[in-house]
């Protein structure tokens, strides 16, 4: 199986996250692109409250597409959400073929190096990188440390988790910024109402 991974906080998962998993899935042609949200991401703040809400949003959006899926492997393990303990769980768990691939941003990708275990994660992984547009970024010198990576040319959609919660607790609408059944959730919950919670 040709897998490819999305991991984050997803707090919450939104279009922009989407778009990118189909932007991979149509020019890569992966079997699964699982997405996994972390228990207790290391590189942000973490709200044990929202754990299971950021999960079933996540499972929300992904339901529609038949090559998306939601792993539930790092809330499993109740830890820290370490990236490299996840894939090589996943490589035990399904019969992959070549490497597993990851998706992330030019803004954890620069960091890459303090990531846990980043000396091993790079012999295991290739890293799919999204450039937010206009960003100048120069990462050749980790293709030089031995990190495989391709940069994607996609129109970038300027959409973040964090302008979403700020929008809801300021009563204002995030129509087009998530799906329908995330933001019906979001209301349901009563999530992100009040910006200390977010």
């Amino acid at each position: 199986m040709k897998l490819c991974i999305f991991s984050g906080t997803f707090n919450p998962i939104h279009n922009a996250h989407l778009k990118m998993a189909e932007y991979v899935l149509k020019n890569f042609g992966f079997d699964k692109i699982l997405f996994i949200p972390a228990y207790k991401p290391p590189h942000k703040g973490y709200n044990p409250n929202l754990s299971m809400h950021r999960y079933n949003m996540v499972e929300l959006a992904v339901k529609t597409n038949p090559h998306f899926d939601i792993s539930d492997i790092e809330f499993r393990r109740e830890n820290k959400s370490y990236t490299y303990d996840t894939v090589v769980q996943l490589y035990k768990l399904f019969d992959i073929e070549g490497k597993i691939n990851l998706i992330i941003g030019t803004d954890a990708f620069k960091q890459i190096e303090t990531w846990h275990e980043a000396e091993k994660l790079k012999q295991i992984v290739d890293f799919i990188v999204f450039i937010r547009e206009n960003d100048k970024v120069e990462l050749n010198y980790l293709k030089n440390k031995g990190y495989n990576f391709k940069l994607m040319p996609m129109k970038f959609m300027d959409i973040s988790s964090t302008e979403i919660r700020e929008k809801i607790a300021d009563g204002k609408s995030i129509k087009s910024l998530v799906t329908q059944e995330v933001e019906d959730y979001i209301k349901e919950n009563g999530l992100y109402r009040n910006k200390e919670m977010a």
